[in-house]
């Protein structure tokens, strides 16, 4: 961004709606985040045309403007406010009675949260990978597969996603740019492979990571990992967001039914769920009963 671009926010609309689209895909050097104003309505004299946008990093920038003055003021405000809650808001204002400028029209923008495409990195490239890669596409994630073996790689199942021929405990060179928004599901072909992957991501930036394996695989792999770092004398690396065994109780066995229950927990995690059953017949019945005893 250019020094004048973080001075005022100018811009082209041309070049707005491109940042705007690396920012959704993760390209770019752009935060993986930001607020969208956009105004949707103006009557009479006001500083901006119907469509004029202007985005609001997390550490401040901005680039395009909505008008400038106490309505921009006012919508840099909202902006603020949605990237705090994620909840999209409407600015509406008349320009002299509630901002006191000198246009004499009024405004609407509409200010919506932008968030980048959650990363899902699959360590392995196995049956579950790949009966898990079309179901995380088609819930919105972008889907990395990191196989050292080509033929894995080359799957059907995968030629929609970024391919990466790396070993398990190679992440950090295969994805460099990892962040605590991303997803990392070990998936790999052998308890070895996945301890590796397990004892180097716990390391690396990540929202969610989870690995494959009976509760007995993961106590010794977990118990393997732990001791090498007190070993080391390394403090312990944080576990609270560490899913092992990966994904929800389902009672699935089969790597679809599996890759079901993994994709089941991204989305419960994603979107702060619990991944309880939501039926409420109980209630509904116990609620018309009490009517009918009232009545």
């Amino acid at each position: 961004m250019s020094e004048r671009d973080q001075a005022v926010g100018s811009t082209t609309p041309a070049r707005l709606a491109r940042v705007i689209a690396e920012l959704l895909e993760g390209r770019g050097d752009w935060p993986r985040e930001a607020a969208l104003a956009t105004v949707i309505r103006r009557s009479g004299s006001a500083p901006q045309v119907m469509g004029a946008r202007m985005l609001l990093f997390p550490d401040g920038r901005t680039l395009g403007t909505v008008g400038g003055g106490a309505i921009e003021h006012q919508v840099l405000d909202a902006c603020r406010q949605v990237l705090r809650s994620g909840r999209a808001r409407t600015v509406e204002a008349h320009l002299v009675r509630d901002l006191g400028m000198c246009c004499g029209g009024a405004m609407e923008v509409f200010v919506e949260y932008l968030q980048a495409e959650a990363r899902l990195i699959l360590i392995g490239g196995g049956h579950v990978a790949q009966a898990l890669a079309p179901q995380a596409l088609q819930l919105g994630f972008r889907v990395l597969v990191l196989d050292d073996r080509d033929e894995m790689l080359e799957a059907p199942a995968f030629a929609h996603c970024e391919r990466l021929a790396f070993d398990a405990d190679e992440i950090d060179a295969a994805v460099p740019d990892l962040s605590d928004k991303d997803y990392l599901v070990i998936v790999t072909r052998d308890h070895a492979r996945d301890e590796r992957a397990l004892a180097q991501a716990l390391t690396l930036p990540h929202a969610y990571l989870g690995m494959i394996g009976s509760q007995r695989k993961v106590h010794t792999v977990l118990a393997r990992v732990l001791r090498r770092f007190d070993e080391r004398d390394r403090p312990r690396p944080e576990l609270s967001r560490l899913h092992a065994p990966v994904g929800l109780a389902l009672g699935g066995r089969t790597p679809p039914e599996i890759a079901v229950s993994i994709a089941a927990e991204l989305v419960a995690v994603r979107h702060g769920g619990s991944g309880a059953a939501m039926g409420c017949v109980d209630q509904a019945v116990a609620r018309i009963d009490e009517r009918e005893r009232v009545g």
